[in-house]
């Protein structure tokens, strides 16, 4: 399940960000992952038809 994604420019923007998400706490993710997608549904669908 997809519940959190953004898309960046750079890989190197998307790497600094993903190293940030994962030193934070368990509380931060899920508080990031609300302020996006309260219901927490699945984006998947949102992703794959972009591409």
């Amino acid at each position: 399940m997809l519940v959190y994604y953004k898309e960046y420019s750079t890989i190197e923007e998307a790497i600094f960000e993903e190293k940030r998400i994962k030193a934070g706490s368990r509380k931060q993710k899920e508080q990031m992952i609300e302020a996006e997608n309260y219901d927490w549904r699945d984006l998947w669908e949102n992703i794959s038809n972009s591409y």
